[in-house]
């Protein structure tokens, strides 16, 4: 499942390559993909064809495209995209072949180029699972604070890399959660971005247990385990995120190599890097936690 900088790599190539262009053509190969959107495929053809991507914007694992008419001035509506655990958006040039899971195709207007180079004139949606998709969605303000957000989205709780996160709010959500912090972690809700990769790497640079109760948690240990979400995130950024096979890659179809560098998820039964005891695993939501018994326990 992709996660916060798997999701923020997406943003940042769409950005760079779609943001200013015109969707100029629609092509549905599976309606699947749009069973968020009610009124279905053709509405979504009509209302979609003929729209300016204005902006590329995300919190959390949500990514979200701000679209106006081109004689408008103001957005109020947004390609709200669901990557699911399997979606994937890519640029690519016409004649370039259509990916075997290719759901969504949209043709863009041309783009000038400051180096002369011919941009990539599609923007296609493929999802092997079929589990993500998209929706036109109304641009609504975010409860949160810090603009719009689509509808859909605006139950989604603030990110840690937002700049308007804020960590004492956190804290006192937290305490009164009454679970386990890696359960508080995952809950979009309360915190959004942070999957099951990133809360052990998170936990195991804050040297917390994943089991240990939220209502135990002081301002120290919350700031401790922010700043480590923080920390990792941005490394997993700097690496282009973390892929295990070729379901996740950003849009030039180039996979992240940040799973070279974790210290927990997935190193079961290997040394600990900072104590040398062997990690462990231990099954979790019908998942998996890794966790160093020495430097994790559960105080």
């Amino acid at each position: 499942m992709p996660e916060l900088p798997e999701v923020e790599v997406v943003r940042r190539g769409v950005a760079n390559w779609v943001v200013g262009r015109t969707i100029e053509h629609v092509t549905v190969n599976d309606e699947r993909s749009l069973r968020r959107h009610v009124a279905g495929p053709q509405d979504f053809i009509n209302r979609v064809t003929g729209l300016t991507v204005t902006d590329a914007q995300r919190r959390g694992k949500f990514l979200w495209l701000p679209v106006t008419e081109s004689h408008e001035t103001d957005a109020n509506r947004a390609l709200l995209v669901h990557l699911g655990m399997s979606g994937q958006l890519l640029v690519a040039s016409d004649g370039q072949p259509a990916p075997r899971h290719e759901r969504l195709r949209f043709d863009l207007s041309p783009a000038p180029s400051d180096t002369g180079e011919q941009l990539p004139e599609q923007l296609r949606f493929v999802d092997q699972r079929i589990f993500g998709g998209m929706l036109l969605d109304p641009l609504v303000p975010s409860p949160q604070g810090g603009g719009s957000v689509p509808e859909h989205a605006a139950h989604i709780a603030l990110d840690p890399l937002d700049p308007m996160f804020d960590t004492a709010v956190f804290h006192a959500a937290l305490r009164r959660k009454k679970t386990g912090i890696k359960r508080a972690l995952l809950d979009q809700g309360l915190i959004s971005g942070i999957g099951n990769i990133y809360a052990d790497e998170a936990l195991w640079a804050a040297q917390l247990h994943w089991a240990a109760p939220t209502e135990t948690m002081t301002a120290a240990k919350t700031q401790r385990l922010i700043e480590a979400c923080q920390a990792v995130m941005r490394r997993a950024l700097d690496a282009g995120g973390t892929s295990f096979d070729s379901l996740y890659v950003n849009v030039n179809g180039e996979s992240g190599y940040f799973a070279r560098s974790l210290n927990a998820y997935g190193r079961a039964g290997k040394p600990c890097d900072r104590c040398g005891a062997p990690i462990e695993r231990v099954k979790f939501m019908n998942r998996s936690s890794y966790f160093c018994p020495v430097c994790q326990r559960k105080r």
